[in-house]
């Protein structure tokens, strides 16, 4: 009898040892997803704002794009987000790794004249401790089209 008193008792302390570690993890996946939806916010109140240059900063670190090439194109999109409730809708949140999400959403956005909605996956990657997004899904997003070229004729001289 006290063996089996002895066994349970160090069978009820591995267990609750154990225990602590799930609700921590639970903890700390429910604290990535709120500050990955709160980072994604601000970029989506940064575009709308229009303040690009902080933007280029939230996104992540790769290609070629200067932060002045991408606020020409960030000025020229057809779209921008909707404010208030209408700017993000349908959230959910898909942890990949401890610096990798994936947040599906429906993104209000205003166009001239109307408004209208669009329903995507966005990868937010931890980066130097914030989360960022790849600037070709904000470019994407927001449908920047290309500058036209212009129509002049060039005339080739010969020397």
């Amino acid at each position: 009898m006290k063996r089996f008193i002895m066994l349970s008792v160090a069978l009820m302390s591995l267990l609750s040892a154990i225990s602590v570690p799930a609700r921590q993890e639970a903890a700390d996946s429910e604290s990535v997803k709120t500050e990955a939806v709160r980072a994604f916010e601000q970029i989506l109140d940064l575009w709308r704002a229009g303040d690009y240059g902080h933007l280029y900063d939230k996104t992540t670190v790769n290609g070629k794009e200067t932060k002045e090439s991408f606020s020409k194109k960030m000025a020229r999109a057809q779209l921008k987000p909707s404010c208030c409730w209408e700017k993000m809708q349908d959230v959910v949140v898909n942890i990949k790794s401890p610096t990798s999400v994936v947040i599906r959403a429906k993104i209000g956005l205003d166009a001239p004249g109307e408004m209208e909605y669009k329903t995507k996956s966005f990868k937010l990657t931890n980066e130097f401790g914030e989360w960022r997004i790849a600037r070709s899904e904000i470019i994407s997003l927001a449908e920047v089209e290309k500058p036209r070229k212009s129509k002049k004729h060039r005339v080739k001289t010969i020397n």
